[in-house]
């Protein structure tokens, strides 16, 4: 009985195992996706011993490389079995909105991204490899769909920058600085408790305009989606702050403009705006509670993860 056991199972693997040499070009392709996000992480984490033209880092991904060789061959027999669910998670979390087929896409497409000759490289493949604190509980308390929110949205717009002519195309992006003007100005910075976060909903922080990073830019990405606005939340170690997208790089020459001629001529004066790329070469300006004008500068420069409302 035993023996037909044996036999049954070491028939199903037979059955199961890839054919060569197809089986080394599906482990070798599997070996390159695996380690080019692995590199980055422990390039990231790891002290950089400044040997000669970066020769630590290039024995690092050899060992990498080599490691996770060894370690799919050995899963060479069941390598099929291991493709068939990744496939069918991704299948999974395509149906029902979460991790898909998409995101694969597009997380591999940053990473190739940040190969480039891009401003701001770690800024994408920190955020798309680390997880964002707090995230469903953030994301519901962003309440741009409250009266509340809306109607305070609304009134911000009226008061500031109301009278600004031309300029049609960029319109929203006027107004939500418009937002971003009358929170900062009116912004009380509170602590948490000491024994853990305290999240305050948008709708909430409306009524003091009082809390800390967090609670900020609940609010702000609240009110600036609520009129149109596409924000965004960046996590940094220990501080959240919102950015807004712009546009191109030839909106961001507009923008600018708007911002040092137009806008907020005193508070920018001649410093200059500090945003981010994206891996669809798109402009995120900073709206930090910290800053006197949109793009004011960085409170912190490490990016851990970003967090985009579409």
């Amino acid at each position: 009985m035993m023996d037909i056991k044996n036999f049954s199972f070491q028939d199903i693997k037979q059955k199961l195992r890839v054919q060569k040499p197809w089986d080394d070009v599906i482990i070798f392709i599997l070996n390159i996706l695996i380690a080019v996000p692995v590199f980055i992480i422990a390039h990231q984490n790891l002290i950089e011993l400044n040997w000669d033209f970066n020769l630590d880092r290039i024995l690092l991904f050899i060992l990498l490389i080599t490691v996770i060789q060894l370690i799919l061959r050995l899963l060479r027999t069941i390598i099929i079995i291991c493709i068939i669910i990744y496939i069918l998670l991704l299948f999974y979390g395509t149906v029902f909105g979460n991790y898909g087929f998409n995101s694969v896409y597009e997380d591999y497409d940053s990473m190739i991204y940040t190969m480039s000759d891009n401003p701001y490289p770690q800024d994408i493949i920190i955020s798309k490899l680390l997880p964002f604190p707090n995230k469903s509980k953030i994301l519901t308390s962003i309440e741009y769909k409250n009266p509340k929110v809306r109607n305070f949205a609304i009134m911000a717009t009226s008061k500031n920058f109301k009278d600004v002519k031309g300029y049609s195309e960029y319109r929203t992006i006027i107004q939500c600085f418009a937002v971003f003007k009358e929170i900062n100005n009116r912004w009380n910075y509170v602590n948490d408790p000491k024994d853990g976060d305290y999240i305050a909903t948008a709708s909430e922080s409306l009524d003091y305009f009082s809390g800390d990073c967090d609670d900020h830019s609940i609010l702000m990405a609240a009110a600036v989606r609520a009129i149109g606005g596409t924000p965004r939340l960046i996590h940094t170690k220990g501080h959240i702050y919102p950015e807004i997208l712009i546009g191109s790089m030839n909106d961001l020459e507009t923008v600018n403009y708007l911002i040092k001629n137009v806008l907020f001529v005193n508070e920018s004066g001649n410093k200059q705006l500090h945003y981010h790329i994206d891996e669809r070469d798109q402009v995120w300006l900073n709206l930090d509670y910290t800053a006197h004008y949109p793009g004011g500068p960085f409170l912190s420069e490490e990016i851990l993860g970003a967090l985009t409302l579409n």
